[in-house]
């Protein structure tokens, strides 16, 4: 065996150290700096040299640094991140962190992160200067830097809807996406469909995946084929719903019904099926996902998959609030946590056209 250079040694010694309870002294000795620069970095103050940053905070993150309870007098604040804020989706998500804010005399902050799964890095020093009581994510996530410097800053985090894996320990809310596409689709078998479409959301996103899996189990359980041509991955969009919708429609051998991943692309797939001829429901069965309030004002009204999504920005809200008030400033084991979705029934569905 090879003695171990210096340099392992060193980095197995620090590892060692990792798991004791390092100082700002500590770490400011070890980056050459002073403690009061190892505070700056702490707070997100910008008079800070960037590879002098680099540094300290990989330090702070090679110790697992965690702020002491003392230090970390927080902003009266929550930071809701989504990773775009648009449509009446997101609304229903900012009214449900906002309750739980209110209750607690608390502000929400938002961002986005225009389109990006996870926010840019200028956002997290912005959060280590703000202190919030804590962040919820929306079908966003944090890099491995990002995680480790909310954790050094004792500000606990929570993912709404994970975009994808969050990881054994980081705490996340979410649907039943699964249980929702396979409800969806089921209905509209049990109607006598039997050339069902699917407009998804992202594929790079878990929820989307869900869904598709939940229409591929429904059609495979009443023994139909699943047609990989008649499924169509979109965006969350109405443009999207649209486009896509014309495409469906316009074969030869169209579906009768289709499974949209959201009742936005389902508003666009309505515009599609006008600009066709087609009737709803009589030539063209739809089923939309979220219940939106929209979805109760259309004509006809939208059958759509209820996700709960206030009751879900509210369990993230406390959730993160939970977690910012023990005294280890945060969990010791992930919590994830499901709710429910349920099909609601409108006026958009209906027995297969013969």
């Amino acid at each position: 065996m090879k003695p171990a250079k210096p340099e392992e040694t060193q980095t197995r010694a620090r590892a060692s150290q990792s798991t004791q309870t390092a100082t700002l002294a500590e770490i400011a000795r070890q980056a050459g700096v002073s403690a009061p620069t190892v505070s700056k970095v702490l707070n997100g103050r910008a008079d800070v040299a960037p590879a002098t940053r680099t540094r300290v905070e990989d330090l702070l993150r090679e110790y697992g640094y965690r702020r002491r309870r003392a230090e970390a007098t927080r902003s009266p604040l929550i930071d809701l991140v989504f990773h775009e804020l648009e449509s009446a989706w997101a609304m229903e998500v900012i009214r449900g962190v906002e309750n739980i804010a209110r209750e607690e005399g608390l502000s929400v902050v938002l961002s986005e992160s225009a389109g990006r799964l996870t926010p840019g890095r200028t956002w997290a020093d912005q959060v280590a200067a703000r202190r919030p009581h804590g962040v919820v994510l929306v079908l966003s996530g944090l890099d491995e830097s990002q995680r480790a410097l909310l954790t050094s800053r004792s500000i606990p985090f929570v993912v709404m809807d994970p975009a994808g894996d969050p990881g054994d320990d980081v705490p996340s809310i979410g649907a039943t996406n699964w249980q929702g596409g396979l409800a969806a689709t089921r209905h509209l078998v049990e109607l006598g469909h039997r050339r069902i479409g699917a407009i998804s959301g992202p594929s790079r996103m878990m929820c989307s995946r869900a869904r598709v899996d939940g229409y591929r189990a429904a059609l495979e359980t009443a023994g139909l084929p699943v047609a990989a041509d008649l499924i169509k991955a979109g965006d969350f969009h109405h443009e999207t719903g649209y486009r896509l919708g014309l495409d469906l429609l316009r074969r030869p051998d169209r579906p009768t019904a289709v499974f949209a991943g959201n009742d936005l692309q389902a508003l666009g797939l309505y515009e599609a099926a006008r600009e066709l001829g087609l009737r709803i429901p009589e030539d063209l069965s739809v089923v939309g996902f979220d219940d939106l309030p929209v979805a109760r004002w259309v004509g006809p009204p939208l059958s759509t998959v209820r996700q709960p999504l206030m009751e879900m920005a509210e369990a993230a809200a406390r959730l993160v609030l939970d977690l910012g008030r023990r005294q280890d400033g945060g969990p010791s084991a992930a919590t994830r946590v499901e709710l429910a979705t349920s099909l609601v029934v409108r006026s958009s569905t209906g027995p297969a056209p013969l």
